[in-house]
């Protein structure tokens, strides 16, 4: 089993799609759906033997969840707020621009 590359409360970005999302929850391994990976076109569908990352996502047209293997991710330096409206349920953000876990969500 590999290691996570992202942590909870990362900002992170898909390679090839433009989105870009808070990291809210991590599968060591996939763990959706058979319907969901099989509705991915078979030469890019991602190795199930990889973690999976669940985001509170955004692209320049709406908010929603998206769930995503971590070969399609690169972290998002760029500062810029996430404005998915679900992230003040479980973060905080800080100063500096990043998302922490609110007291209450460690359970």
């Amino acid at each position: 089993m590999q290691e996570a590359k992202f942590s909870i409360g990362q900002v992170v970005k898909h390679k090839l799609f433009p989105f870009r999302g808070v990291v809210f929850d991590v599968d060591p391994e996939f763990s959706n759906t058979e319907e969901w990976m099989q509705a991915i076109p078979e030469p890019v569908r991602p190795d199930r033997k990889q973690p999976f990352y669940h985001l509170f996502a955004e692209n320049s047209d709406s908010h929603y969840v998206a769930y995503v293997s971590e070969q399609n991710l690169i972290p998002d330096d760029s500062g810029d707020p996430v404005e998915h409206p679900s992230i003040d349920l479980l973060f905080d953000e800080t100063d500096d621009g990043e998302y922490k876990l609110r007291p209450e969500a460690l359970n």
